[in-house]
């Protein structure tokens, strides 16, 4: 396998798509090359021949599972054969076009939901990271020129909330050129219908006009800034949960959002040949700091990179993946913060993890 796997992973991901790693598990040492054992699906090549023909029937199908489910999996077809099979979703990306009053609020309960905010304006004052310090990225241009500086896909949820109608038609037309996951608009009943005979008169069709979530928001009541903030990220939130991106019906399975460690997945991009342990917590029941999915790599002098949920049960999993990365194979190993563990190590949470530890080499 191409040592450049986890780039061709990352850009897939960015570029809105999902993607599932599977995982040949080897029971020998680093030199085996593990990274080698590491086969990259995309959603779209999931009906290719050689796809199918690549695996065994049971791994093909648990793999197109995981990339419906979003739930990951090690399946053991023989005694000697066994696969993790680690699905990866885009990072949901909420674009908030306006750094007014309900922005402030928005990018605040936006992050905290687990999305990665970026925020538009055109005026100095209002796009700034001391005013969004919440925000992953604060853009100062033009809202007829911002398009060019985001990638707008399937994992984007616009909201536009910017300060006047003509703001408000020049983002929509720029937004209604691409697929996104939701489109979303602020403003009263009377200004939403300008905007969209506007735009209607201009050829965009209604199908596409439809889609706008206009007036913006679940139906609450809302009359704060603070109110209206989380009338809109709850109809975002619903958009991520129930709402199937392509049709626009309500999904069918509802899927598990993988936890998605950007900062360990470039590191397995790079070149170098250092040799590394990769932890993955493949399972997890109760109260736990991370769900499936979540990733720590460690080197073998101990140092590493990403986390686990921390405390004394992390550091027997790195004193573990330590005494691998000598021995070789792979491990799994479970993690208990439940009663008198969780309670003797001050834990506060108090739930079961299964991490996998696998050497990881080029």
């Amino acid at each position: 396998m191409n040592v450049n796997t986890y780039k061709n992973l990352l850009d897939a991901v960015d570029a809105g798509k999902k993607a599932v790693m599977v995982t040949r598990m080897d029971d020998g040492d680093c030199k085996s090359k593990s990274s080698y054992n590491k086969t990259l699906l995309i959603e779209d090549s999931f009906s290719s021949d050689n796809c199918i023909h690549n695996f065994d029937e049971i791994v093909y199908q648990k793999a197109k599972d995981s990339l419906e489910t979003g739930t990951l999996q090690l399946v053991k077809v023989s005694e000697k054969e066994t696969y993790l099979i680690e699905p990866y979703f885009p990072e949901p990306r909420l674009i908030i076009l306006g750094g007014g009053h309900i922005a402030k609020p928005l990018v605040e309960f936006g992050a905290r939901a687990g999305f990665a905010v970026t925020v538009i304006d055109d005026r100095p004052a209002f796009a700034n990271t001391a005013r969004f310090p919440d925000a992953e990225k604060v853009i100062c241009e033009s809202f007829e020129k911002c398009f060019d500086l985001i990638n707008l896909n399937k994992s984007a949820f616009v909201v536009t909330v910017t300060r006047g109608h003509r703001h408000d038609i020049d983002c929509l037309r720029q937004v209604l050129k691409y697929k996104t996951a939701y489109v979303g608009m602020i403003g009263s009943k009377r200004r939403v219908k300008g905007v969209m005979e506007q735009l209607l008169s201009e050829g965009y069709s209604e199908e596409k006009l439809n889609n706008v979530n206009s007036p913006i928001g679940l139906e609450i009541g809302a009359v704060t800034p603070d109110e209206i903030a989380f009338s809109i990220i709850a109809q975002v939130i619903k958009y991520r949960r129930l709402i199937d991106a392509n049709s626009g019906s309500i999904k069918t399975l509802k899927a598990n959002w993988p936890e998605f460690d950007r900062d360990v997945l470039m590191e397995l991009c790079k070149e170098e040949s250092s040799q590394k342990a990769i932890v993955t917590i493949i399972s997890s029941k109760g109260s736990v700091p991370r769900k499936a999915g979540a990733k720590m790599l460690v080197y073998p002098h101990g140092e590493i990179l990403g986390s686990i949920g921390g405390g004394c049960s992390e550091g027997a999993v790195i004193n573990n993946a330590r005494f691998l990365l000598r021995d070789g194979g792979y491990q799994i190993q479970t993690v208990d913060m439940t009663g008198e563990v969780a309670e003797q190590e001050g834990m506060v949470c108090g739930g079961i993890m299964d991490v996998i530890i696998e050497p990881f080499c080029k």
